[in-house]
């Protein structure tokens, strides 16, 4: 099982989205500094993630989402995001 998951940083006001096999690690990853590239934004916030069977249907979902613009796709495309609000 793969997830492509959102969070969300309040210290700078920024989504993020990525992808992974293991969902409860990443975060940890993203909130202890191991992701150099948002460690500004600690801590990050799972806003709600989406189940892939595969690797590449998770990284599909994740380019999708990028392409459109995480916060426009909240607004009009989430209904399948699994919340964790």
């Amino acid at each position: 099982m793969f997830y492509t998951y959102i969070i969300y940083s309040t210290k700078i006001d920024s989504y993020y989205c990525g992808q992974t096999s293991n969902l409860s690690n990443r975060l940890i990853e993203h909130n202890s500094g191991e992701t150099k590239s948002i460690v500004k934004g600690i801590p990050w916030i799972l806003i709600g993630y989406l189940i892939s069977d595969s690797r590449k249907e998770a990284m599909l979902k994740e380019r999708q989402i990028k392409n459109r613009g995480i916060k426009r796709w909240l607004k009009y495309s989430s209904p399948s995001l699994i919340s964790n609000l």
